[in-house]
């Protein structure tokens, strides 16, 4: 997909998020594929789920977030690429801007193919399942432990693909909620606060 579509989107001059690197300059990680999840409060709520493959990140929005339980299927919208740079990407965009709204990191680390393969051999085999519509890795981070995959809707042209906990032994068989997962005092979490604040006085003045 590359960067042509991320870099349309944006005016750099306005929003801190990370530009692209010069031509030639593309940078990866050392020796293991990086992935993150951002949460994402611009019109809406939403979770941005991002894996490293080829110096970018291939990058899908989750309206519901993530789930450790299998029986849950999250819809994943797959978007433009970002570069790798946006992995440690957090603070505010600013109104006007696409995306407009706060980002915080929910979790981040490091992924690989389900075999745990050395990184060119774990890439390759994952651009393999991005193209064939069957994307499954194995996750090492804070919050996402274990094997999980992206599946791709059949004859959908909007990019819409399935988020899916494989059933081992990080899964989860309660409910969950990516949201009660998430620190009070997060960034979002202080602005949803004060916006349900304002809008409990507003109404006892009217």
């Amino acid at each position: 997909m590359g960067l042509q579509l991320y870099n349309k989107k944006r005016n750099f001059v306005a929003t801190p998020e990370p530009k692209d690197r010069p031509k030639g300059k593309v940078k990866a990680s050392a020796s293991q594929l990086s992935f993150v999840v951002q949460r994402h409060k611009a019109s809406r709520l939403h979770y941005d789920f991002r894996l490293e493959m080829e110096g970018v990140l291939k990058s899908w929005a989750v309206p519901k977030g993530p789930s450790l339980n299998p029986k849950d299927k999250r819809l994943a919208m797959m978007v433009e690429d970002h570069p790798y740079d946006y992995k440690d990407f957090k603070g505010i965009i600013p109104e006007g801007n696409y995306g407009a709204g706060i980002v915080e990191i929910w979790d981040h680390g490091m992924y690989s193919d389900l075999a745990n393969s050395q990184k060119r051999k774990a890439e390759k085999l994952l651009l393999a399942g991005l193209e064939s519509g069957n994307l499954k890795f194995r996750l090492f981070g804070t919050k996402l432990k274990g094997e999980f995959a992206l599946v791709k809707l059949k004859n959908n042209e909007d990019n819409s693909w399935l988020l899916i906990k494989h059933n081992d032994g990080y899964a989860v068989h309660d409910e969950y909620n990516s949201e009660d997962d998430t620190p009070q005092n997060s960034p979002i979490n202080k602005w949803l606060m004060a916006n349900a604040k304002n809008k409990t006085v507003k109404k006892k003045k009217s």
